[in-house]
């Protein structure tokens, strides 16, 4: 059996009630909230009424909460790198203290 995976997408605020309504029946209330249906007509004409608020895929199961968590999750390979570093690199590269003066008289960033 095939289910429709439903993220709303778009906020319903200063939609008609009639649409604030067709969300709710789908279950749908906060934005990036995603919610399984298993495939049908009733659902799909409901999803037709909200087509521009919401993003569908058909998948072959319903997820648990578990499994779409572990999807959100970034990859390990990366790392977050403070302004502190930054600055450090920069004045590494720049040969001591950063502003110097260069032969010139330029200042060196």
């Amino acid at each position: 059996m095939s289910y429709f995976r439903i993220t709303l997408h778009r906020s319903a605020i200063g939609l008609p009630k009639r649409t604030r309504g067709v969300l709710a029946a789908l279950g749908l209330h906060r934005r990036g909230q995603l919610v399984f249906h298993p495939v049908s007509a009733q659902f799909a004409g409901m999803i037709m009424k909200v087509k521009e608020l919401v993003k569908v895929e058909e998948v072959d199961r319903p997820l648990t909460k578990r499994e779409v968590h572990e999807q959100r999750r970034p990859d390990p390979g990366f790392w977050v790198e403070s302004v502190g570093s930054f600055e450090r690199q920069r004045q590494h590269l720049e040969g001591g203290k950063g502003g110097e003066a260069g032969a010139e008289g330029e200042v060196r960033l």
